[in-house]
């Protein structure tokens, strides 16, 4: 595939990938993404609103009204 290198150790077995960014840069974005997003599925999360009240706390947003 043009754009891909593989590295392959002394048996011949893929070890690594070389990406060619400017072919295929949006690619790699989302394939960081899915990466990032499954090392990261198990930790908790925070609500919209949680957010929105730490932030309103912390006068980085205005509050509503």
């Amino acid at each position: 595939m043009k754009g891909i290198q593989y590295v392959v150790d002394d048996d011949g077995q893929k070890t690594a990938v070389v990406i060619d960014f400017k072919q295929y840069g949006e690619l790699w974005e989302d394939l960081f993404d899915a990466f990032t997003a499954a090392q990261r599925r198990h930790e908790p999360r925070e609500s919209l609103t949680q957010v929105k009240r730490r932030l309103q706390r912390l006068r980085k947003i205005k509050r509503n009204g």
